[in-house]
């Protein structure tokens, strides 16, 4: 099967926040001992804000690490046999399927959004997630144990709003030189299509060939569904 991780950005603490390069390390290395074919490593200060160029390079050499020292990649399924591993395997299974029955009596995983099924469990995850930090059962280093008196002296990333000026400004130039009949006849086809039962992906294909936005055609498709809310 391929698939894509990505490390838990819900474990990162604002607390101690270097800690979080051996987190990402920790948690990456079990991506790929999983056989993970793609992988994004969250940088260490994301539990503050942006990542810095700085941050973000260490989060990028985490997984060059793994890949050129650790000699992880040197075989297939390091983890093959395993019966630790395969016990996890087993009851991540039978967990999931338990979810997925409960979607499908929901009528389905739309309706279980408008039900807010998953919402109501992944609340109901982090609060005892909560409850088990406080009590102190679930330890964290540099949250509730080896806590430092002095938070350190770290700030998040920045955004130079020049970039905004400057991504309109391309946006703009961008819009001039395509045909605009063009892409509102695509944009048209995708509404059109969206209405009815139709796969609305070959519309939304001919619309960015056509050179449609990704704002534009989330509008169209707004225009149609409208805006999710709770």
């Amino acid at each position: 099967m391929r698939f894509h991780t990505q490390t838990a950005g819900s474990t990162l603490t604002a607390q101690q926040p270097l800690n979080n390069v051996v987190r990402t390390t920790v948690q990456a290395l079990a991506a790929v001992l999983g056989g993970t074919q793609s992988l994004h490593t969250n940088a260490f200060d994301e539990a503050l804000g942006l990542p810095t160029e700085a941050s973000a390079t260490v989060a990028l050499r985490t997984q060059q690490i793994l890949a050129n020292e650790s000699g992880v990649t040197n075989t297939v399924d390091p983890l093959a046999g395993s019966f630790f591993v395969e016990a996890l395997t087993d009851a991540l299974e039978s967990a999931a399927w338990e979810i997925i029955s409960q979607i499908d009596e929901a009528g389905g995983a739309l309706a279980a959004v408008e039900q807010g099924l998953q919402k109501g469990q992944i609340e109901r995850s982090a609060y005892e997630a909560s409850l088990r930090l406080e009590s102190g059962s679930d330890v964290v280093i540099g949250v509730n144990a080896y806590v430092v008196d002095e938070p350190e002296p770290l700030v998040g990333g920045t955004v130079d709003p020049q970039l905004e000026k400057d991504q309109v400004a391309a946006l703009r130039q961008y819009r001039s030189t395509r045909s605009g009949q063009a892409v509102a006849d695509r944009l048209a086809e995708l509404v059109s299509v969206a209405s009815g039962p139709g796969n609305v992906v070959p519309p939304i294909r001919d619309a960015f060939a056509a050179g449609a936005t990704l704002g534009e055609i989330s509008d169209a498709l707004r225009s149609v569904f409208g805006t999710y809310a709770e």
